[in-house]
């Protein structure tokens, strides 16, 4: 009789550090975001789906310390790629440019938020995790 364990993926060395992470999230978001700008002429949910995979993909696969690094990056690596990628496709037209990374932002907006409240609500647990009890001993 053999007993069924939940087995992680097998990765050699201990996971990813704080700038894999970086560049990891930001390659990915940006490749998502270019495919949906290209496809789409704008962001939906590709890109939404793209940010909540990222981070959680960098919680999964980061070295134990990387959790902060890997909340705080999806937000601002699609904000960097969606501005690059706008000021690409529209040129040089600081109105039209604008217009665009907003609506962008906007349209991500859901995504935004519930990839930010999983992420800050495992950072806190984990930063709970670690802190000593309070209870006072008789």
């Amino acid at each position: 009789m053999s007993t069924s364990t939940a087995t992680k993926p097998l990765i050699q060395g201990p996971g990813l550090k704080a700038p894999g992470i970086v560049v990891l999230q930001l390659i990915f978001i940006g490749f998502f975001t270019l495919i949906e700008l290209v496809f789409r002429s704008g962001v939906g949910i590709l890109s939404g789906i793209a940010l909540c995979a990222a981070l959680y993909g960098a919680l999964r696969f980061g070295r134990p310390g990387t959790t902060y690094v890997s909340v705080v990056t999806p937000p601002i690596a699609f904000a960097i790629s969606l501005f690059a990628l706008t000021l690409l496709f529209d040129g040089f037209k600081p109105s039209r440019v604008g217009i665009d990374v907003i609506a962008g932002l906007a349209s991500e907006a859901p995504f935004l938020i519930i990839s930010a409240l999983y992420g800050w609500f495992v950072y806190f647990n984990e930063k709970a995790k670690t802190r000593p009890s309070r209870k006072k001993s008789l």
